[in-house]
């Protein structure tokens, strides 16, 4: 009896261990895993749409998609992908909150066991603070165009100016 159970409990690890987990990334790819709002204004949303190809020969079903919070909300297309063809999932953070953030969205497909991680992150100023932080980048934009001009005008002339 003990050999019966012995030889069963062997079988079940054995099966357990030849089962292959099914991956997404054997089914799917990804514009980008993770995308960076960098300094974004409290109170305004930020979205970004990641992008998904499906690379089977099959059609790809997004089952779900879900966020770590409820300042996060991701958008999909409920219909299959079909093999070759790409489709969008839009998220959008709400930026109530100050300071950094890391937020991850999990993207679910049918019949794949693992789910997709994909995050954004960013930094939410207040109002004052970010149009402060606008004007800054501006300035600093139009003084580099302004020496690359100057330097673009110098350009072949000689010491003496000819």
């Amino acid at each position: 009896m003990k050999k019966l159970l012995f030889i069963a409990a062997a079988f079940i690890v054995c099966a357990g261990a030849m089962a292959q987990k099914t991956m997404v990334n054997d089914f799917a790819k990804f514009n980008v895993e993770k995308y960076d709002f960098g300094k974004i204004k409290q109170n305004v949303p930020a979205v970004y749409t990641f992008e998904v190809t499906n690379t089977s020969d099959k059609p790809l079903v997004i089952e779900n998609a879900h966020a770590t919070c409820g300042c996060t909300v991701p958008e999909w297309q409920k219909e299959p992908i079909a093999p070759g063809k790409t489709t969008k999932i839009k998220v959008q953070y709400n930026a109530s909150n100050l300071n950094h953030f890391d937020k991850q969205v999990f993207v679910k497909f049918a019949g794949v066991d693992e789910e997709k991680v994909l995050a954004i992150t960013g930094e939410v100023l207040e109002p004052v603070a970010f149009d402060a932080y606008v004007k800054e980048e501006a300035a600093k934009a139009a003084t580099a165009e302004k020496e690359k001009t100057t330097k673009s005008k110098n350009k072949g002339k000689n010491k003496s100016g000819k």
